[in-house]
């Protein structure tokens, strides 16, 4: 029975696959990634349960909320529904997929990965550990980088930075912000070309264990103050980690003294645990002093008789 009930419905399916396209898809419509294709097909998804099919009186949310409690449950252990790839990373620190291709961290050139291929997006694994996570290219020949799987080469070349194709991808991706460019501006000003630039990918390789928001905050008050080390970025980094936990003061508070950036020095040794030892002493070493000089004035009275 479920053979011809399949059947019977599979020209209504396709031809409300039709509809859909039709009233949606004519003309293309223009969108910036998949991500947000899939955001407008699910609103026009919660449309449509709205809507009547032919003369049915019920809709199709209602329709569905009766059929639904009849369906089987979905199985205990998922399925894989992506391809399988196994592409060697290149010199560059990039796989084949298909007719593009995808950067990993640089470590893996030369290794073989392996990468699951879904209809949004693509994960590499390097044994069973996720190294690289990427939006599916849709264009044929096009190439997509992380800025982060380069940092460790850039921090050694950093005069290849500022022309790299990886950060240009961070540019438009929103993850290389105007806070970043004017951080490393006034790096540079302050330290030089190539140590200033050196300063900012170290500031990047923060990202690794803080979060993105955390590391531009951190960025913003050491511009604010003139500390341009990724030292202090990264102690600024943490205070606003920490001012998320703690209740906010009070707006009204006047006469506050300026937000300050401190060294990380500073800060190390004010969380120190206190010294209770005494202060040392050199009153042996002044007994000594003074016994040398007896000892040498005998000495002379001796040479003189």
């Amino acid at each position: 029975m479920l053979a011809v009930l399949a059947v019977r419905e599979k020209g209504g399916v396709e031809g409300q696959i039709g509809y859909f396209r039709r009233n949606h898809f004519v003309p293309v419509p223009e969108v910036s990634s998949l991500a947000e294709l899939n955001e407008m097909v699910e609103q026009w998804d919660r449309q449509d349960d709205a809507r009547r099919i032919g003369s049915r009186s019920r809709t199709i949310a209602e329709d569905f909320a009766l059929e639904q409690p009849l369906l089987m449950p979905l199985p205990a252990e998922p399925f894989e529904t992506g391809r399988l790839f196994t592409p060697r990373v290149d010199r560059y620190g990039q796989i084949p997929v298909r007719t593009n291709r995808y950067s990993v961290p640089i470590r893996l050139i030369g290794k073989r990965v392996r990468v699951i291929l879904h209809a949004s997006h693509l994960v590499v694994y390097d044994q069973n550990v996720e190294v690289a996570r990427h939006e599916r290219l849709i264009a044929k020949g096009a190439v997509r980088l992380e800025l982060d799987h380069y940092l460790e080469v850039l921090v050694r070349k950093p005069g290849a930075f500022p022309g790299s194709t990886a950060l240009e991808q961070a540019r438009s991706a929103g993850k290389f912000t105007p806070v970043h460019d004017a951080w490393w501006t006034q790096a540079m000003k302050t330290h030089g070309e190539r140590d200033g630039t050196r300063a900012l990918i170290e500031v990047l390789l923060l990202g690794r264990h803080m979060p993105h928001e955390h590391v531009v905050a951190g960025l913003a008050a050491a511009l604010r103050a003139g500390a341009m080390t990724a030292d202090a970025v990264a102690l600024e980094a943490r205070k606003a980690a920490q001012a998320e936990t703690e209740p906010a003061p009070d707006s009204r508070a006047v006469g506050q003294p300026p937000a300050t950036v401190t060294s990380l020095h500073e800060w190390r040794l004010a969380h120190l645990p206190p010294d209770t030892r005494p202060l040392p002493s050199v009153s042996h070493y002044d007994q000594l002093l003074r016994r040398r000089r007896t000892s040498g004035s005998g000495h002379r009275e001796g040479e003189a008789q």
